[in-house]
């Protein structure tokens, strides 16, 4: 009996022991539960889609309309419905799976495109491929006489539009070695790639660009690798006596005049809805909704197995679930409050995981403000800086990133996301750059070890961030300091002055950093003003960004549309919620922001989202070998005339 018949066989029998529906939800916005997981797919066999061959691609929440979120008060019921991406056949449906009836409520076959990776795309050719005699030549002329220890990995690399590629699912194998290290990664053999039709199971080609024999280096960085740990004296302890500073009522936090939704979420990792700031006696609205949207990961070598290497990472890759478990006391301090989450594998069988968002207080040693004053004005005054800290870690094959949504007392929001793990690296026949054996081993990239050279790329991270700042109706102020020329009998010959405007159109809102015109972007309140009569508002105030390095009318730029601009503006609407579109497996160019921002839809005083984006260019130094320091960047959402004064005055001493 193999693995999948005997899961179906379980399923069947957990059926005849579950529950007719699912366990009621707390909120709306709540992630779906072990018990509606399993009412999804109860309900998708019932109704003669699910069978022992049935693949689910992705099965997620699907929210209510924001207008019923919005209205519901605790203790009402809730509606709950899930929408799950179905592979069966060779053919996609969408499901819509009502969980408060246990009914299927729509079936929808959908064209022309791919779902995501599953875990069984990845090892699916693996057995035909290591027969192949292709690919067995091409392993002998690097060395590899026996196999045992040579594993593929099909992979969706970035399509190119050539017509083989057109309506197939176009799978791409690498070879890696596994032996004597915790990961392969490490060690890809390079210049071998074969191309895969995986609905087929046809082997198309293979493409092999010339031998390159293995690195006889160590890779790894255990402790054993690396020698005697070094000795960091005098333990730091951080303790809370009187328990922490946040309140948790199920997936609802309350802290520092903060209150938010915190929920987990198979694709984007975690998703921050109804967020609040406690202003006196008044309750104001920040942002309906704010998470990750996309990744984007291109290199920059235009070898065979590396030109194609540009991954669109959240939407392609995560059906097993973007965020990973967190590594207790690394991630996180010891007082750290950890979340659990539940995703479905691909049979939709729910899985539970710990420790998936640490949520935790600190104190970083900074001022919230201070001013100093002489003695004879009462003396030196300031406050210290608490913050609040929603975190996760998600894990993509060789990478690792950290995602940071930091609550501040001064009612500002700083979003971080944290490069590590370890860099993608190639072969090469020299040692060092002095040689040229098959021309300059840094061409693409940097040598970071006898051998080996991390390849230059990009990363690339989209957050869809709904303000409804004081309320759904808002406005992009774009305010612009520009110099002004003084008259000719002034002293000064320039000054610099603000020149605000209002965008009306999406095409008007599409924003780039520019550090000879800069800009402030503001997203206004259209009713509500401070006590000097300015729009109240909220900032994205950006980090340090990159912007492409790559054309325009390159195929993965055009995939990925969403990096041409730093700062997208269009209305709300429910189901844009992907920057890349919601099927970007080996899609065509144009999806997500660039189609739906084509038609220039007006966006002034009505509900709106924001799309910002930033860029990282990496060019791997010997540092970032054998696994990379985390490297940080990070943007503000930040108010702006929002409060009347600083609304951190009131902080204690």
């Amino acid at each position: 009996m193999n693995n999948r018949v005997l899961h179906y066989l379980v399923i069947l029998f957990l059926f005849s022991f579950s529950l007719g529906f699912a366990q009621p939800a707390q909120h709306p916005l709540d992630p779906l539960s072990w018990e509606e997981y399993w009412t999804v797919t109860k309900s998708l066999h019932e109704a003669g889609h699910y069978n022992k061959d049935t693949l689910l691609s992705s099965v997620n929440l699907l929210e209510p309309t924001k207008d019923v979120v919005l209205k519901w008060k605790p203790g009402k019921s809730v509606p709950r419905s899930a929408k799950v991406i179905v592979r069966k056949e060779e053919k996609t449906y969408r499901a819509i799976v009502n969980l408060n009836k246990a009914t299927v409520t729509e079936w929808t076959l959908l064209e022309g495109i791919q779902p995501m990776w599953n875990g069984s795309d990845y090892g699916s050719m693996d057995e035909k491929l290591m027969e192949h005699a292709e690919v067995i030549a091409a392993l002998q002329k690097r060395g590899y006489d026996d196999l045992t220890f040579i594993s593929s990995a099909t992979l969706p690399l970035g399509p190119m539009g050539i017509e083989e590629e057109l309506g197939r699912r176009i799978g791409h194998a690498i070879f890696l070695e596994y032996r004597g290290e915790r990961t392969g990664w490490h060690r890809e053999i390079d210049g071998l790639v074969a191309v895969v039709d995986l609905n087929s199971e046809e082997i198309i080609r293979v493409d092999d660009e010339g031998a390159v024999l293995a690195p006889e280096i160590s890779m790894d960085y255990d402790r054993s690798s690396i020698g005697k740990a070094r000795e960091v004296p005098g333990p730091i302890f951080v303790q809370q006596p009187n328990g922490p500073g946040f309140k948790v009522d199920g997936h609802i936090i309350e802290w520092q005049n903060w209150k938010f939704h915190v929920r987990p979420d198979v694709r984007l990792g975690m998703i921050i809805s109804d967020v609040t700031y406690q202003d006196g006696e008044d309750t104001r609205k920040v942002m309906y909704q704010g998470s990750l949207s996309e990744i984007f990961v291109p290199y920059m070598d235009p070898a065979i197995g590396w030109y194609n290497k540009n991954y669109i990472d959240s939407g392609e890759y995560t059906d097993s679930g973007l965020i990973k478990p967190m590594i207790e006391d690394v991630d996180c301090p010891p007082h750290t409050y950890y979340m659990s989450a539940t995703f479905a594998d691909n049979q939709g069988h729910p899985q539970m995981h710990n420790r998936m968002i640490g949520i935790f207080e600190r104190e970083p040693g900074d001022p919230s403000w201070r001013h100093y004053k002489g003695p004879e004005e009462g003396g030196p005054d300031g406050r210290i800086k608490r913050d609040l800290v929603v975190r996760t870690a998600a894990v993509l094959a060789n990478y690792d990133y950290i995602f940071d949504w930091i609550f501040q007392q001064d009612g500002s929001i700083v979003v971080k996301v944290g490069a590590t793990g370890m860099v993608a690296v190639k072969q090469v026949a020299e040692k060092t750059v002095h040689e040229s054996i098959n021309g300059d081993p840094d061409a693409y990239g940097r040598m970071i070890d006898e051998r080996v050279v991390g390849v230059n790329h990009d990363h690339y991270f989209n957050f869809r961030l709904d303000l409804d700042v004081d309320g759904r109706d808002n406005s992009l102020s774009v305010d612009k300091m520009r110099i002004q020329r003084l008259p000719e009998d002034h002293p000064r010959r320039s000054v610099w002055t603000v020149q605000s405007h209002i965008a009306h159109t999406e095409s008007q809102a599409k924003m780039n950093m520019n550090l000879e015109k800069p800009a402030m972007w503001r997203f206004t309140s259209s009713k509500q003003e401070n006590k000097v009569g300015h729009p109240t508002s909220y900032r994205i105030k950006p980090g340090m960004s990159g912007a492409p390095l790559i054309s325009e009318d390159d195929f993965p730029r055009k995939r990925a549309g969403f990096i041409n601009h730093h700062l997208w503006v269009t209305p709300y609407e429910p189901d844009e919620l992907y920057a890349a579109g919601e099927f970007p497996t080996l899609s065509t160019p144009g999806m997500g922001l660039p189609a739906w921002t084509s038609d220039d839809r007006a966006i002034a005083n009505t509900d709106i989202v924001a799309w910002y984006t930033v860029g990282m260019h990496h060019v791997v130094r010997a540092e970032d070998w054998p696994v990379m320091p985390v490297a940080w960047h990070s943007f503000e959402i930040r108010p702006f005339d929002f409060f009347d004064k600083n609304p951190a005055l009131d902080l204690p001493k």
